[in-house]
């Protein structure tokens, strides 16, 4: 962790801004919170990176950093986006749990969540994907993500192929870029979260909160009360 000479907030400022006594009911408020602050403050280039870990059948489990889209504290889950045809695409169909990991070390805080997976609607995936950056909609129709490729060139050529079936920008009038069958929006839903705030001494602040969640094959989510604990660091 940081030490003497930290800028912004400082540590004596942040080891007095713990958790509670009384534990919040719902943690995903403050979770949210958290996310909003990071990207107030820009303390690093992405403050929505978060560690997604995911397994395949046979439990063999395989990590990589994301970008959160938005956590939503009601009813509660957290959404991002992927190549469903990639690695970590292809584990969340065999196995749809996962767990995330936010790591803000400027503001000495981490943020643990497992839960559930789920597909976002098609119609859900069309409108964000709409909202993406032209360069970002090229690149999601170009790359077939994780799949090998024998060199930067080819890949490259992929890429201009698309761009000259759609253009380098947007033009009034012009085509717009589907979104490709194989890219689109996930939810996790939160089963448990852990929240954790550096301490003296390290003694640090930490609470863990869980629930049930159940969803149908209809896609619909049941959520049950959260529970909370602290925890020893």
């Amino acid at each position: 962790m940081p030490g003497a000479g930290t800028t912004g907030y400082t540590r004596a400022i942040m080891l007095n801004d713990l958790l509670p006594d009384l534990l919040p009911a719902n943690p995903l408020e403050i979770a949210a919170s958290w996310l909003a602050e990071s990207w107030r403050r820009r303390d690093q280039p992405n403050p929505n990176a978060m560690v997604l870990a995911t397994a395949d059948a046979e439990g063999t489990p395989s990590a990589r950093v994301v970008l959160c889209k938005d956590i939503v504290a009601e009813p509660g889950f957290v959404h991002f986006v992927s190549n469903y045809h990639s690695r970590k695409g292809r584990e969340m169909s065999a196995n749809p749990r996962a767990a995330l990991v936010f790591h803000w070390d400027h503001q000495y805080r981490q943020m643990r969540i497992e839960g559930l997976i789920q597909r976002s609607t098609p119609a859900e995936s069309d409108a964000y994907f709409a909202r993406r950056a032209w360069a970002s909609q090229l690149g999601a129709v170009a790359s077939a993500q994780s799949e090998p490729i024998s060199s930067r060139a080819a890949l490259r050529a992929k890429l201009d192929d698309v761009t000259r079936q759609f253009g380098a920008e947007p033009v009034e009038g012009g085509p717009r870029i589907p979104r490709p069958a194989h890219w689109g929006g996930y939810l996790l839903w939160v089963t448990a979260v852990e929240l954790w705030m550096e301490g003296d001494a390290r003694i640090h602040d930490r609470a863990r909160w869980t629930r049930d969640v159940k969803l149908d094959g209809e896609g619909q989510a049941t959520v049950g009360a959260w529970h909370g604990t602290r925890l020893q660091p």
